[in-house]
C-alpha cells in the first residue's frame, strides 16, 4: 500500500508523540519553519521522499500508545510500526508452494528492493487466526519431499559443510553485533543454497542442505528485524520454519517458532505469540535439548509478563531455570549455545522490568537480575550487553533513582554506541524518553545531551 504522507499527518505524529513544534524539530532534524508550514497548510503539502523516510522512522520508534494516538488522528494503518492488522493475510503461496520457489521470490525483491520506496511502503506483518491457522494445518501435514531430476556435480560433504560453516558465522556476527550489517551477505547465501536444493541430492546431503537454508533464513529474519523491515523478518521466519521441516529438524523449527514469537512480543502481540510457543513446545516434544526447552518455557513466561500475568509468569520462569539448571550442554547444537545463565537472567529481567512500567514495586527486583546479566555476559554480545545495561538504566530511573541511573547511562551508551541494532537505537529512545521527568537535574540534563544526538540520528 502507497502512502502520501502530508502535512496533516505530520502535525498528527508530532501531537502524538506529545512534542512542540521546537522539540520535534530538534528530535527529527528538521527545520522549525517546515514543521510550521505543515500546522499552517496541513493536507495542502505533501512531504518530500526525505522527510517521508524521517517521519516514518520516528512513527516506528514510538510507543504502542504513541501510534495508537496516531491512528486514531489519521488514516494510516500502523503496519509498517508494529502495530499489527488482523486483516493482513499470508500468501497462499507460503504454505503451498514448493520452498525453494518461495525462497527464490523471496530472495530475489529482497536484493533488488529500493530501500528509498520501502520507508514509503507500509507492510504489514500476519497475525491472529490468519498466522496461526495456517500454519499450524501445515506443521500437522504429512511432509513432502519433490526432488528435481537433475544433479550438480561435485556437490558433496565437504562442500555442504563449507556452507554449515557460513551460516554458522553469519549467525555468530549477528548474535555479536545486530544491526544486520551482513545481511545482504546472509540473502545471497541464502540463494545460493536454494539454487543447490532445485537439484538433485542424496537424502542426506538434501536434509543438510535444507537444515544450512533454515539457518540462514531465520539469520536473515532476525537481522531484518534488527533493521526495522519487520514484515521481511515474518516472511524469512515463515522460510525457515519451512526448510527446518523439510530438514527434519523439529528443533530448529520450534526455535524458528519461537523467533517468530519474539518479534510478535516486540510488536504488541503477545497472545499470538503464547500459542507460537505452545505450537513450538508440541511440535518439538520430545527432540529437544533442555537447553531449548528451558528456552520456550522462558519465551512463554515472556508472553505472560506482556499479557499482565505476574504469577503465571513467575511459574513458568521457574519451569525455566529448573530445566536449565539440569541441563547437560554437552549435546547441545550451536544456535541454542547463546541461551546461556546471562541469557536467562537478563531475559528475567527485562521482563520484570515491562511489569515495573505499571507496578513500580518491581523495578528492584528488575535490577538485581539484569545486574547479575551484565555481570556474567560473555565479551563480544553488544547487542545484548547493550540492552542490559539501558535496562538498568530504565529500572533505576523507575525506582526513582536518576543519579545513579546517569551514572551507568554514560557507561550504557558507550556500549549501545558499538552496535547498529534498530532495538538498541529504540531502547535508547525509551530511556530517553523517560529521563524528561527529570530533566531539571543537572546529571540529567548532562545525560541528555548526551542522548540527544543518538535519539535524533534514530529517527
Amino acid at each position: 500500500m502507497q502512502v502520501t504522507w502530508t502535512g496533516a499527518q505530520a502535525t498528527a505524529l508530532r501531537e502524538a508523540l506529545g512534542l512542540t513544534q521546537e522539540r520535534f524539530a530538534q528530535r527529527s532534524g528538521i527545520a522549525l519553519s517546515t514543521v510550521k508550514k505543515w500546522a499552517k497548510l496541513r493536507a495542502a503539502i505533501t512531504l518530500s521522499d526525505k522527510t517521508v523516510e524521517i517521519v516514518t522512522t520516528m512513527l516506528e520508534r514510538a510507543t504502542p500508545e504513541q501510534r495508537a494516538r496516531f491512528a486514531a488522528a489519521t488514516s494510516i494503518a500502523l503496519l509498517s510500526t508494529g502495530t499489527a492488522d488482523s486483516s493482513v493475510q499470508w500468501n497462499p503461496t507460503v504454505w503451498t508452494a514448493a520452498a525453494t520457489a518461495v525462497a527464490d521470490d523471496l530472495t530475489r525483491e529482497d536484493l533488488m528492493i529500493d530501500r528509498r520506496q520501502l520507508s514509503r511502503t507500509l507492510f504489514g506483518v500476519v497475525v491472529g487466526t490468519p498466522l496461526l491457522e495456517p500454519l499450524e494445518r501445515w506443521l500437522a501435514e504429512p511432509t513432502r519431499t519433490v526432488v528435481p531430476g537433475t544433479a550438480r556435480p561435485g556437490v558433496g560433504l565437504p562442500e555442504v559443510a563449507a556452507l554449515e560453516n557460513t551460516a554458522r558465522v553469519f549467525r555468530a556476527w549477528d548474535d555479536q553485533h545486530g544491526g544486520g550489517l551482513r545481511r545482504k551477505a546472509v540473502i545471497g547465501q541464502l540463494a545460493e543454497v536454494n539454487d543447490l536444493l532445485t537439484e538433485s541430492h542424496p537424502p542426506q546431503i538434501r536434509r543438510r542442505l535444507s537444515s544450512t537454508m533454515a539457518q540462514l533464513a531465520e539469520t536473515a529474519a532476525t537481522m531484518s528485524w534488527d533493521c526495522g523491515e519487520q514484515h521481511m523478518a515474518q516472511r524469512y521466519y515463515a522460510l525457515a520454519v519451512r526448510a527446518a521441516r523439510d530438514a527434519d529438524d523439529r528443533p530448529f523449527c520450534a526455535v524458528v517458532l519461537a523467533g517468530m514469537a519474539r518479534q510478535l512480543l516486540s510488536l504488541q502481540q503477545p497472545a499470538d505469540a503464547l500459542e507460537l510457543v505452545r505450537i513450538a513446545q508440541d511440535y518439538a516434544a520430545g527432540r529437544m535439548t533442555s537447553a531449548t526447552e528451558a528456552m520456550l518455557y522462558l519465551r512463554e513466561a515472556w508472553a505472560y509478563a506482556k499479557l499482565g500475568r505476574p504469577s503465571a509468569f513467575r511459574r513458568t520462569t521457574e519451569k525455566a531455570r529448573a530445566v536449565f539448571d539440569d541441563a547437560d550442554r554437552t549435546g547441545d547444537p550451536y544456535w541454542i549455545h547463546y541461551f546461556d545463565a546471562a541469557e536467562l537472567t537478563g531475559t528475567i529481567g527485562g521482563r520484570l522490568l515491562d511489569i515495573a512500567r505499571t507496578d513500580p514495586s518491581f523495578a528492584g527486583e528488575a535490577a538485581e537480575h539484569i545486574d547479575l546479566a551484565i555481570a556474567v555476559r560473555p565479551p563480544g554480545r553488544r547487542r545484548s550487553a547493550a540492552l542490559d545495561h539501558l535496562n538498568m538504566v530504565e529500572a533505576r530511573f523507575i525506582q526513582r533513582e536518576p543519579e545513579e541511573a546517569c551514572r551507568i547511562a554514560h557507561d550504557a551508551l558507550a556500549v549501545a554506541e558499538q552496535t547498529t541494532s534498530d532495538r538498541v537505537a529504540k531502547k535508547i529512545a525509551t530511556v530517553y524518553n523517560r529521563t524528561g521527568a527529570y530533566a531539571m537535574v543537572p546529571a540529567v540534563a548532562e545525560l541528555r545531551e548526551r542522548m540527544r544526538p543518538l535519539v535524533t540520528t534514530s529517527v
